[in-house]
């Protein structure tokens, strides 16, 4: 069949968003109305005539409304194939009515998991006849149709549907079952039962708004898939103007934030980032201070970069920001002077938060790989005070310790192998994804001194910086290229079988060196 008409029409619904108005639509069309519980009192208020399922079954609603829809009267009549003859017998035969149009949404299970409840709460809202009848319903969409989002009302309070709606409305439907059954799966395993990787791991993402033009390269296919976790990340955030945020733009301005985020609480912080690592990070008196020490590290990858703040976007910082091309400004908030400079800038993005997510939050990271999926939990280690060991003879100063765990914290988010100078609350070179570490101290170092000519600094910040390296140094060449550079102090896990090398090296050139016993790879 193509076209149906609805003759008897099911809703049961726990969020009664427009169920009334729909109803009266069906009614004026002559559709009869099945009901439950609270939604047949919503409709009955309404001046609307229904029908209680316990009419229709025969049995009462019992067990706190636990039974109701779960008997062969109602999946009977969603279930059987009207043009097949020995189903149309049985429905003679028990007097079971066919049931054109089921409108049902589910218990709020993950709502009442986000609100903290208690577990009997949690428990008592897993629905099982609405997921059931969503099933039954989509199966059989040929002659059934299922709506389980307000917002597809309209398809069917004309009264007739296509099959073409009808396998639509049954894919949105089964993809519904699918992510509230994920999410209590997710619930029993890793919540009730304590287990962050159970023996199944269910995935279940919304896609939100079309396709993107391309992935990575214009020949990859890409989206944008929410998790519904509550997180606000770059997907949440309000696009106060510019074109639609590409993959790239998605990938960089998500490492912006989640590099920013670190600085939530701290003085105005501006992070520069191209292809995912950071160009330049500052933390100032103000953003505009902020955002010019940031670009001076490195005024050439700035270019077409991602800008993120830790603070609402103000007119001074928006204006310097205008005097190159970038990409995406990501910030909390913004003035409406600010938003009006960037007016002119058609092709920035600007995207506003509200608030930045938790650095230290947890959660689970996944990659896909060939035949599987890598899960491992998010880097959220955060240093403090009782890791830090001091392993060289002379102790760092109060700056150059406050420079280490600024360092320290940039090294989090590049790429590996990574080395990070800083000074003054600043980046002052950043080597990023190198094959060695060696490579990535030099790189870093000559960054610094080309920034410095392009400013016109008597030298580069790399003089008197500290120096920190995501993993240890396994030998102490690396460690000499960052003498060389001009570092004072230096800050890295520690646990090579050369930490005794290393640690000598660094007492020969009057260093001061912090071990953190952490790791911060990152791939």
């Amino acid at each position: 069949m193509t076209s149906i008409t609805i003759k008897r029409a099911l809703l049961s619904v726990s969020d009664k968003t427009g169920v009334v108005d729909l109803a009266r639509a069906l009614a004026d069309k002559g559709v009869e109305l099945v009901s439950t519980g609270g939604t047949a009192k919503a409709l009955r208020d309404a001046g609307l005539d229904v029908r209680d399922i316990s009419d229709l079954t025969g049995f009462p609603e019992m067990m706190d409304g636990r039974v109701k829809t779960l008997h062969p009267m109602v999946h009977g009549g969603l279930l059987a194939v009207r043009d097949d003859a020995a189903h149309a017998a049985s429905m003679q035969e028990h007097n079971i009515g066919a049931i054109d149009l089921v409108v049902v949404n589910l218990y709020p299970f993950e709502a009442t998991v986000a609100k903290g409840a208690e577990r009997d709460e949690v428990v008592e809202n897993i629905d099982i006849g609405g997921p059931s009848m969503v099933r039954s319903a989509a199966k059989n969409h040929a002659y059934v149709a299922i709506v389980t989002d307000p917002a597809d009302y309209a398809l069917v309070a004309t009264g007739e549907t296509s099959l073409d709606d009808r396998k639509r409305l049954a894919a949105k439907a089964f993809a519904l079952t699918a992510a509230y059954d994920g999410a209590i799966a997710r619930w029993f395993g890793q919540v009730d039962q304590g287990a962050p990787f159970p023996d199944v791991l269910p995935l279940t993402l919304r896609r939100e708004g079309d396709p993107l033009r391309y992935g990575e390269n214009p020949h990859q296919a890409a989206a944008f898939y929410a998790a519904g976790n509550g997180v606000r990340g770059v997907g949440q955030a309000r696009q106060v103007q510019g074109k639609a945020l590409s993959y790239n733009n998605y990938n960089d301005a998500d490492a912006a934030l989640e590099l920013v985020a670190e600085f939530r609480d701290a003085a105005p912080t501006c992070v520069i980032i191209k292809h995912a690592n950071p160009c330049g990070v500052a933390t100032a008196a103000t953003l505009e201070e902020a955002y010019a020490q940031a670009f001076a590290c490195d005024t050439v990858s700035a270019f077409g970069g991602i800008i993120a703040l830790n603070r609402p976007l103000d007119a001074a910082t928006a204006k310097a920001i205008t005097g190159i091309f970038t990409e995406v400004v990501v910030a909390p908030d913004a003035d409406e002077e600010a938003i009006a400079l960037f007016a002119a800038k058609k092709n920035l993005r600007l995207l506003l938060t509200g608030d930045l997510p938790d650095a230290a939050r947890g959660g689970l990271f996944a990659k896909s790989i060939a035949g599987g999926w890598l899960v491992q939990g998010r880097d959220n280690g955060v240093l403090n005070d009782n890791m830090m060991k001091v392993v060289t003879r002379r102790q760092p100063t109060a700056q150059e310790l406050a420079d280490c765990r600024f360092a320290w914290t940039i090294a989090k988010h590049v790429k590996s192998n990574a080395i990070v100078y800083a000074k003054d609350g600043a980046t002052a070179g950043v080597g990023a994804g190198q094959m060695n570490r060696l490579e990535s101290a030099r790189i870093a170092a000559w960054k610094a001194k080309d920034a410095a000519e392009k400013a016109g600094w008597n030298e580069p910040r790399t003089i008197g910086s500290a120096v920190a390296s995501d993993a240890f140094f396994p030998f102490a060449d690396g460690l000499m290229a960052a003498v060389e550079a001009g570092a004072t102090a230096v800050i890295q896990p520690g646990g090579s079988i050369r930490d005794d090398e290393v640690i000598a090296a660094a007492d020969a050139a009057g260093l001061a060196m912090v071990f953190t016993g952490m790791r911060h790879f990152r791939h």
